[in-house]
């Protein structure tokens, strides 16, 4: 640890929160720049539901959700609607505060006029979903799944999955939600800080009882009952390579700004926890992306009135550790070293070889076979197979036509112009335009400007910063998506999208093979 700073460079540093040194030159990180800003609920809801207006049938595993208080009209009027056209539908609702964290300011409500507007909402804005009313339950109770992700590379996008993660219960058996019940929040929240504070919560040493479990004890339970735990596992890596995909375009952004191209700097990896709810037809439905998933392995223990004590957690432990391990194993700077040396010199005992020597002995993942692709002999012999199971450029044939929006995305930062800026400037709108030929007799520069104002203006009056006038990549992206529109009338909007990005793509390459041939001249 180095509370008051470092003098020397290392291999790896790993953050507490978030990526927050400028000082790095070299190395590895354990923090994307921007990630937390990324997964908080708004802009996860935002990023979904442009994906979902491209591909509504690939994104349908992310619940119906509008944001508040800027949707609140919107939501009331649509919720109207749906009940003029369907009497029979009897919703619930979830409302999450948007930088809220374990289970604070989340509420169920029956209609739009139940949400507390007393002065939070415009200070805390929040994301109002369709609640969940059928899940899948396990001895009568509720519960989620939590997994780790690792994102190890976004250019090129590299993704691993933990072959094991931690079901989380609720502590009071599940009912569907009733204007009595709505405030239980025992039955219908699964937060493990909120139901440790529940006089049923039960601390267990085995991975098959108790209110944290693994989720492989789940998937057996499963398998004994004749469910296809092959498909729900397929099902979840598509989920979890979906999800990073609406997120990589907003990091890519974040990641230029902090670490300009050309310039001396790290690269980043980091661990995520997704947060998902089997439905009880066995469809995963992801609640939300934790930038920083607690890696405790430990619980507080009342022994007497107000003395606590810390006692390991098997199940945390299980998880936990591997996932810390194999992340160590993947990013190893030393492996390299190890290659192409071929010798064995005793490793320094530092607080990452530590924790690889207190894991050699910790119990194989279940169905773990695969060595880290450029492992090396030497201490890696010792530990076991990997835990961290790679899903991405594995399976990217199915899933590459669905990164529009990073191709989007690319166009945005090639016109932001300054290093080291997230949002664009009206002259470099006006640039794109030109530089794509996408300006003619019906849609002028001055259309062009008006459409620049009040979409900036409108994406603007949303965020914190509102004296910035710039355009920031969401609209951009909505004002990308109002040019393939009028452009391509007659095609659906992910075609429309499509041959804009071709198009633009195609008149850009042009235009910098014409400067290289004049270069040359």
């Amino acid at each position: 640890q180095f509370p008051f700073g470092r003098r020397l460079p290392c291999d790896i540093y790993w953050h507490g929160v978030s990526f927050h040194d400028s000082n790095i030159f070299s190395g590895q990180v354990n923090k994307f720049p921007g990630m937390t800003e990324t997964v908080r609920k708004i802009t996860l809801s935002r990023a979904m539901r442009t994906m979902q207006d491209l591909f509504p049938l690939e994104y349908n595993f992310y619940p119906r959700s509008w944001i508040l208080p800027e949707e609140l009209p919107l939501f009331v009027a649509e919720v109207r609607m749906m009940k003029d056209s369907n009497p029979s539908w009897k919703p619930t609702f979830i409302v999450k505060p948007d930088g809220g964290c374990q289970g604070d300011g989340i509420y169920l409500i029956k209609d739009p006029s139940d949400i507390r507007l007393t002065g939070s909402i415009q200070s805390r804005p929040a994301v109002v979903q369709e609640y969940i009313c059928k899940p899948l339950l396990v001895d009568k109770l509720k519960f989620d799944i939590r997994l780790y992700v690792l994102l190890k590379s976004l250019e090129p996008l590299e993704i691993y999955i933990a072959k094991d993660g931690l079901s989380r219960f609720c502590t009071e058996p599940y009912q569907e939600p009733t204007l009595k019940n709505l405030q239980q929040v025992f039955m219908h929240l699964t937060n493990y800080s909120l139901n440790i504070h529940s006089g049923n919560f039960i601390h267990s040493d085995s991975a098959n009882t108790g209110s944290k479990r693994t989720f492989s004890s789940i998937l057996c339970r499963l398998s004994s009952r004749g469910a296809d735990v092959k498909k729900l596992w397929s099902d979840i890596i598509s989920l979890v390579i979906k999800t990073i995909i609406a997120l990589t375009p907003e990091l890519k952004v974040y990641y230029q700004s902090d670490i300009p191209a050309g310039k001396p700097g790290p690269t980043c990896f980091q661990i995520l926890g997704f947060d998902i709810l089997l439905m009880k037809d066995l469809k995963p439905m992801l609640l939300e992306v934790n930038a920083n998933p607690s890696m405790r392995i430990e619980h507080e223990q009342e022994l007497s009135p107000g003395v606590f004590e810390n006692v390991p957690s098997p199940v945390d432990e299980k998880v936990k550790v591997a996932v810390i391990r194999d992340t160590l194993r993947l990013m190893d700077p030393q492996k390299k070293k190890r290659k192409d040396t071929h010798s064995e010199v005793p490793p320094k005992l530092t607080p990452s070889a530590v924790l690889l020597c207190r894991c050699q002995s910790s119990e194989q993942a279940p169905g773990a076979s695969e060595e880290p692709p450029d492992a090396a002999p030497g201490p890696e012999a010792a530990l076991p197979s990997l835990f961290l199971k790679q899903v991405f450029p594995k399976y990217a044939r199915h899933f590459s036509y669905l990164r529009l929006v990073d191709r989007v995305a690319a166009l945005f930062i090639r016109f932001l112009g300054v290093k080291g800026t997230t949002k664009l400037g009206p002259t470099g709108f006006r640039t794109f335009i030109r530089n794509c030929k996408l300006s003619n007799s019906n849609f002028s520069m001055a259309a062009v400007d008006i459409l620049y104002i009040d979409i900036t203006r409108r994406w603007n009056s949303m965020g914190i910063d509102h004296k910035d006038s710039r355009m920031c990549l969401q609209a951009f992206v909505e004002a990308f998506f109002c040019l393939a529109q009028k452009k391509y009338k007659a095609l659906p909007l992910h075609k429309q999208v499509l041959s804009l990005i071709e198009l633009c793509e195609c008149r850009l390459a042009a235009l910098h093979g014409k400067r290289l041939v004049w270069g040359c001249g």
